[in-house]
């Protein structure tokens, strides 16, 4: 029987001996491997908007990474690949140019298979480079945040195909033998958990300083006074949503920003992405599936998450509300490990129990991306990595349903543009006592 590497990661978050390096290296690796074996060649190459990537540029990129920030240096070392070094880095201005984000669909060569080629004798070098122990501690750490990077891309990969082949008239499954979400009884209202004002601590201690591995932005560890609210125990279901929808919440200029007034004018905006217009079905990665009224809406953008908790007579909460009511929950749920690649409807729990703080969906939350007081970005090239993005993004916390098992915490910080919406992003609701 062959172990998927997905089954791989997940046993090693339980095993006794942790894994090693190499080990870790191996099943991040290969999970890429397995989530584009359902593709061609020609859906590898396919950019259906400028925030998205192809496939192929995902497996590509996720390798220049390691070929970059981790052979490079070794004495010596020749690019395998000169001229792809500028194909292939994203938004790395320190180390050189790079080719134009919105144009990645241009790049029909190298092939798929030239890039799967590059893939593997990066592998090679990397998989020499540990048996032989020529690798620093930096080098070390620079891989293992190499690993991290490549998970953020796996879930990139999805939420990007997702969109292509959407985009595409046949709108074709990305697999076919997705199955069904689990079935859970009729939901009811959500509850409110009250919560008084504290002061808390919110963050995770500077890595590599400490040996828990965490972004340059979850750091420095601080505390903040976070005033007396109610969070409710569970995500924003569809049918929620749909009330919203229903009660002329795409109509009414009172609830939005202004940009996202503009915004919705403009893209003609009237549902969340891949619902059809009857409001009944949404586009899966699974092919159309009838809407579920009880599992968390997702794909709304940070403007239609703001103005649907305004309509509600709520808010989103604060990314330090979230943070405290995650910090003592079990880093348990719906990943893509699970294979639904969908989000599915809370199950039930004891009362005042927050649910679903992970996996499902990605919750907007209404705190701006900025730095922590004394926030300090990793040195060198890899500092490029997260604090020049703290402008005109809002956080999300607690993954998705297309995010690797074991690679988010309570303290880390997802961000995006509030007008994006292919990712699976949902909301919470919060309101101040």
């Amino acid at each position: 029987m062959q172990i998927s590497s997905a089954a791989l990661l997940k046993a090693s978050s339980v095993a006794t001996t942790p894994p090693t390096l190499a080990e870790r290296y191996r099943a991040v690796r290969q999970a890429s491997l397995d989530l584009v074996a359902p593709l061609s060649a020609e859906d590898a190459m396919v950019q259906s908007m400028a925030d998205a990537s192809p496939a192929k540029w995902h497996l590509a990129h996720t390798s220049w990474f390691f070929e970059q920030f981790v052979l490079a240096r070794q004495p010596g070392y020749q690019p395998l690949h000169p001229q792809w070094q500028v194909l292939f880095n994203s938004y790395y201005q320190s180390v050189g140019p790079a080719h134009a984000r919105a144009q990645r669909g241009l790049l029909s060569r190298p092939a798929l298979a030239q890039v799967l080629a590059y893939r593997a004798r990066v592998d090679e070098r990397i998989g020499q480079c540990l048996r032989a122990g020529s690798l620093d501690d930096q080098a070390q750490r620079l891989l293992l945040l190499g690993l991290q990077h490549e998970q953020q891309h796996q879930e990139l990969l999805l939420t990007d195909i997702k969109h292509a082949l959407w985009s595409n008239p046949l709108q074709p499954a990305y697999r076919d033998d997705l199955p069904a979400p689990r079935a859970a009884p009729a939901g009811g209202p959500a509850l409110w958990i009250e919560r008084p004002e504290r002061l808390v601590e919110i963050g995770a201690p500077a890595w590599p300083a400490h040996a828990t591995f965490a972004y340059d932005n979850e750091s420095p560890r601080h505390r903040v006074l976070v005033p007396a609210h109610a969070l409710a125990d569970r995500p924003l279901s569809n049918a929620e949503y749909r009330a919203f929808i229903d009660d002329g919440g795409y109509r009414d200029p009172l609830l939005w920003m202004s940009d996202g007034w503009a915004q919705l004018q403009a893209g003609q905006w009237c549902r969340p992405l891949y619902w059809d217009p009857a409001l009944e079905r949404e586009y899966t990665l699974g092919g159309w599936r009838a809407l579920d009224p009880d599992a968390p809406v997702c794909h709304l953008s940070w403007f239609e998450a703001d103005a649907c908790a305004r309509w509600a007579g709520a808010r989103l909460p604060t990314e330090f509300e979230w943070e405290s009511a995650a910090a003592a929950a079990p880093l348990a749920g719906n990943f893509a490990d699970a294979g639904l690649l969908h989000p599915a409807a809370a199950a039930a729990i004891e009362p005042g129990m927050p649910r679903q703080l992970f996996g499902d969906v990605w919750e907007w939350t209404g705190s701006a991306y900025a730095a922590y007081p004394g926030f300090r970005a990793l040195p060198g090239s890899a500092g490029e990595y997260n604090g020049k993005f703290m402008c005109g993004q809002f956080v999300l916390r607690g993954g998705s349903c297309a995010t690797p098992a074991g690679h988010v915490r309570a303290s880390y910080r997802n961000f995006f543009p509030p007008s994006a919406r292919w990712q699976f992003a949902g909301l919470r609701l919060a309101r101040d006592l």
